[in-house]
């Protein structure tokens, strides 16, 4: 069974699909608010929405004759999870390249 955030990072791949997420992080739109900022057709749009849709990033409700979609905060805050274990990573050799030029300065003075 396939780990569901590889279909996140797959639906992040794509810059489109990343535009999309950047402008539902300001509200809610519908598909053709969402067409409307982008040099693709509606049918284009509505495909990395699918895509967005079934990696969890997204939720498209009906009100009325409109649909909306809407940004999954959670799902989100999982790539940030993820992501976070490297940046402590980076940050722990950081500070140990930080010690060891120290020592360097410490003997050479």
């Amino acid at each position: 069974m396939p780990d569901p955030i590889d279909g996140v990072f797959a639906a992040l791949a794509d810059p489109t699909r990343r535009a999309i997420l950047d402008r539902l992080a300001t509200g809610d739109a519908t598909a053709g608010e969402l067409a409307a900022n982008f040099p693709i057709s509606a049918q284009a749009v509505s495909k990395h929405l699918n895509v967005l849709e079934a990696a969890g990033l997204i939720v498209r409700t009906r009100e009325a004759q409109r649909r909306w979609c809407r940004i999954v905060p959670a799902q989100v805050r999982a790539v940030s999870q993820w992501a976070e274990q490297y940046r402590r990573l980076w940050e722990e050799r950081y500070d140990a390249l930080d010690d060891y030029l120290d020592r360097l300065q410490q003997e050479e003075s």
